[in-house]
């Protein structure tokens, strides 16, 4: 994969930082927690980013298989929108866009969810603002004939968002989560984009090399 010089630079920095601990991690996990870590200057990244199992090359398979990405915010859908469609043919929705201008006792971002569960069975979803979506997404999942082919969780703030990502924990879907009250954008677009990176490139090796 081609960097430009700035990316590359900060890459290389973030590889002498991390060192050469042992991590345990899996080249691609690597590749992920690096991208975040480069998109918030936030090295507490590194002890915040779960994968169940098998939750990357399931990822990987659903974008080469053109699913659909679905997002809880439009913020989300922005971090991502150039760097997949210069990669992959894949749809981008914003579960917003199918929320109801009204959303009566429930918030928008839950009901939009709802909807694009609906709307895009097997996709790919992305939550990195709105805890309400994900505990949406938590309740709706034992009853969705297809469920969704990954679920990036990074919602961020300080009511629900513990809560929502416990039980996502609960829930056989993959996931890759960002643990605890942190997240954000551009860390679920970061993860995201480390993601299309991967599905468009070579299969990674198993082992991470955590510096040049």
């Amino acid at each position: 994969m081609d960097l430009d010089p700035i990316t590359a630079a900060s890459f290389a920095i973030i590889d002498r930082e991390i060192g050469s601990h042992p991590w345990g991690w899996t080249a691609a996990e690597y590749a992920i927690i690096r991208r975040v870590i480069h998109a918030t200057a936030d090295f507490e990244f590194k002890y915040l980013l779960r994968f169940s199992p098998q939750a990357i090359p399931l990822g990987i398979r659903a974008l080469r298989q053109q699913a659909p990405l679905v997002t809880d915010v439009g913020l989300v859908a922005q971090g991502v929108k150039n760097h997949l469609a210069a990669r992959l043919p894949n749809p981008l929705v914003n579960a917003l866009d199918l929320a109801p201008p009204e959303p009566g006792g429930e918030t928008r971002a839950a009901l939009g969810m709802a909807n694009a569960l609906a709307q895009y069975p097997g996709a790919l979803v992305v939550i990195g603002n709105a805890p309400t979506a994900l505990a949406k997404l938590c309740e709706l999942y034992p009853g969705l004939a297809t469920p969704p082919a990954l679920v990036i969780a990074a919602p961020v703030g300080f009511v629900n968002v513990l809560e929502a990502k416990a039980h996502l924990a609960q829930t056989p879907v993959p996931q890759i989560v960002v643990q605890g009250r942190k997240g954000g954008s551009p860390a679920a677009a970061a993860i995201t984009n480390a993601l299309i990176d991967l599905a468009t490139s070579e299969p990674p090796h198993q082992t991470a090399s955590r510096a040049d």
